[in-house]
């Protein structure tokens, strides 16, 4: 097979060679390490290479044996760790100590089961704390359809991986908006699961007092749903689970998704959008119209409160100055000012600075408004209420990379405000590539669904997937 044609394959597509006996599950992992050794110099997309323990690794008996047997994969330099692979945060202090992990993570452990090979680690700004994946250790990534815009992040280097054929599939995270950003930028598929659905054990309960969920960023819906039923599902000691899905997820691809009732958001007195953000959600809604949905400009009126989600802030400025504190104990290293970028060091002394009552009152906060927004929902599939909302995924065309290094607050949030709420209230949302700006670059549509509704959020992109293909769409960066 061509290279080009296999570059363009997604993850159960080259797996099927393999299974086939097309191609060995060694020549796959060689072939993705040619694709990173050629293109990722003009992306910057990979940070750590892991060449040498992938090509151990797949020739080793410890290959799983599951749906993606042989099939490279990229892990997010933050999150997941996997025993004896490095894992620096994006930051210089793990970084000069050569820092590695001690343990497997339980979405690492099922990766790898699943059949997947690690072959390097994706770049990430630093404890994942910025929508541009700039860090000053590792540099900026670019993006695949234009070298001199964002990637996005915090899982920018996976999102850019991944629009660039160097692999199928690729690890992220999603704190804020992690996972759907750098899909929306980069013209992929990004899944943010429901709260609880994907484990953060054993070494964590939760992340950002619930707010954290780990999955990956593909090229195809049913990627998206096979690799959640591989690494679904409660483990020992975690605090919550999601309630179990009735069937395979990857059995909803191509499954009817029945008359939705839709609602759209795009802005109102407090988050405005710009023009191509409002013309990518008008497409999407004018789209599920034709598919006989029924679609209004009706929205959560939580979207409407001042201040969305103000306790948000304040749990992960805290929980940054206790990870933070969890590398010095790692290490055994104090970590002093210097040893992480201004803007993290800020965000750790404004964490200090609470007390335990305040953190609580935050958290609290922060729970309450989830509910809050969550009533706008059907709790079940038949109930009256909406099934789905549909906004931008960002509220402006990529910007060029350099231009949010440094900057204020306000200008990141003007970016992207569409996201974190959906992390707060727990509930599962996909950005997914439907529209395209004048300018020729990608700009995701993201689709929110009641909490547990993964089933219904696969079925319907699957749908629109058909619709509207995106697969032939290739970035002049590209293997």
């Amino acid at each position: 097979m061509a290279e080009h044609d296999l570059a363009s394959l997604d993850g159960l597509g080259q797996a099927d060679l393999v299974a086939r006996g097309e191609l060995s599950a060694p020549e796959l992992v060689e072939a993705a390490i040619g694709r990173i050794e050629r293109i990722n110099p003009q992306l910057n997309a990979i940070v750590i290479p892991l060449f040498e323990q992938a090509r151990e690794w797949v020739r080793s008996d410890a290959l799983g044996g599951g749906p993606f047997r042989g099939v490279p994969l990229l892990l997010k330099d933050l999150g997941c760790p996997v025993a004896g692979l490095p894992l620096y945060a994006g930051t210089k202090f793990l970084k000069d100590r050569a820092w590695v992990s001690r343990h497997d993570s339980v979405l690492g452990r099922r990766l790898r089961e699943a059949g997947f090979v690690i072959v390097g680690k994706a770049n990430t700004p630093e404890l994942g704390l910025s929508p541009t994946t700039e860090p000053r250790t590792f540099g900026a990534t670019r993006n695949p359809w234009d070298p001199t815009r964002i990637a996005g992040g915090s899982s920018g280097g996976s999102g850019a991986a991944v629009a660039a054929g160097l692999v199928p599939v690729a690890h992220a995270g999603d704190g804020g908006g992690s996972i759907r950003s750098p899909a929306g930028i980069c013209g992929q598929v990004g899944l943010k699961p429901s709260r609880g659905r994907n484990s953060l054990g054993p070494s964590q309960g939760e992340g950002w007092g619930g707010n954290v969920t780990e999955h990956v960023i593909t090229r195809s819906v049913r990627d998206t749903a096979a690799v959640l039923d591989c690494v679904s599902g409660p483990a020992t000691g975690d605090p919550y689970f999601a309630p179990p899905p009735q069937r395979a997820y990857l059995d909803e691809v191509g499954r009817d998704p029945g008359r939705l009732r839709v609602g759209s958001f795009s802005s109102n007195a407090h988050i405005s959008a710009h023009p191509e953000s409002k013309a990518a959600v008008r497409g999407a809604l004018e789209l599920l119209h034709s598919l006989g949905h029924e679609v209004s400009e009706e929205y959560p009126a939580a979207l409407d409160e001042p201040g969305l989600g103000e306790g948000g802030a304040a749990v992960v400025s805290a929980c940054v100055a206790r990870e933070l504190d969890s590398f010095s104990e790692w290490t055994g290293d104090p970590l002093r000012e210097g040893d992480v970028e201004p803007a993290t060091w800020a965000m750790a002394e404004r964490g200090r600075s609470f007390s335990a009552r305040q953190y609580a009152g935050a958290l609290e906060r922060q729970q309450a408004f989830g509910r809050r927004l969550r009533g706008w929902w059907s709790e079940a599939e038949g109930e009256d209420g909406f099934d789905v909302l549909v906004t931008p995924t960002a509220a402006q065309p990529t910007p060029e990379v350099g231009s949010l290094q440094d900057a204020p607050v306000e200008r990141i949030l003007k970016l992207a405000p569409y996201t974190m709420l959906y992390n707060i209230s727990g509930q599962p949302a996909i950005s997914l590539p439907l529209h395209w700006t004048s300018e020729g670059l990608p700009m995701g549509v993201q689709f929110v669904a009641r909490y547990g509704g993964e089933d219904l959020l696969i079925r319907l992109a699957s749908q629109l997937e058909q619709a509207r293909p995106w697969a032939s769409r290739r970035p002049p960066i590209h293997a």
